[in-house]
């Protein structure tokens, strides 16, 4: 037995796609790849795989991360590539493909925090957005409602800045937000406490930073 960790994009085609349907669409990939699949114990067994960190719908990703067990030794990295890539569809860009130990956590408890970068659509002088974040990381809480359950945002973000690009009239924000189990941030959470529509923006989550890359960041 192998355990793979795949690294990929979820695209423009697959933006509106929920967590739980991506794992159908790997699951019906990895079948017809006809890799050889390590299924769970019980009555309905199930294709091992692992996601970390749902998306939100209508938010696409440049590094995304799944892992999959297979009943195989001899299979290598590049000859697995190549089989999933006849059968993935548009939206997924696989960018990287590595063995990892059969013991090590599950990737969605390594993940530690997210990174984003927001396009905001909404016409806003510059100056205005400015005074919004700088307010924002100003406050020590943001109460927010979730779920019908109360929660503050605050410690949440943990780094939020302007991209700065000259003579541009539509602007951008960079994101770090927490991404622990129980303590997860949304970036659309956030656009709301700037008082920005989510709607009216473009949100695209550009790395998951893992505990173990935590100290280079």
């Amino acid at each position: 037995m192998k355990r793979i960790r795949i690294q990929y994009a979820k695209l423009d085609p697959l933006r509106y796609t929920s967590h739980l349907d991506m794992q159908k669409i790997w699951e019906r990939a990895l079948r017809r790849a006809r890799l050889p699949l390590t299924y769970s114990q019980g009555f309905h067994p199930q294709p091992r795989l692992n996601q970390a960190c749902p998306l939100p719908l209508g938010v696409t990703s440049r590094d995304e991360i799944i892992d999959i067990w297979l009943n195989c030794d001899s299979l290598s990295a590049i000859e697995i590539l190549n089989t999933l890539q006849k059968t993935l569809p548009d939206g997924i860009r696989i960018h990287q493909i590595n063995e990892i130990p059969l013991n090590e956590p599950p990737p969605d408890r390594l993940v530690i925090a997210a990174e984003y970068e927001i396009t905001l659509f909404e016409a806003l002088p510059p100056h205005e957005l400015e005074r919004r974040v700088a307010e924002l990381v100003s406050v020590e809480s943001i109460i927010r409602i979730r779920r019908e359950k109360q929660y503050d945002l605050r410690p949440l973000i943990l780094n939020i800045s302007i991209i700065e690009e000259a003579n541009q009239p539509i602007h951008r924000l960079r994101l770090r937000l927490s991404a622990r189990p129980g303590a997860t941030g949304r970036a659309d959470e956030v656009l709301s406490a700037l008082g920005l529509d989510a709607t009216s923006a473009r949100i695209e989550r550009t790395r998951l930073i893992l505990e173990k890359d935590a100290s280079v960041c």
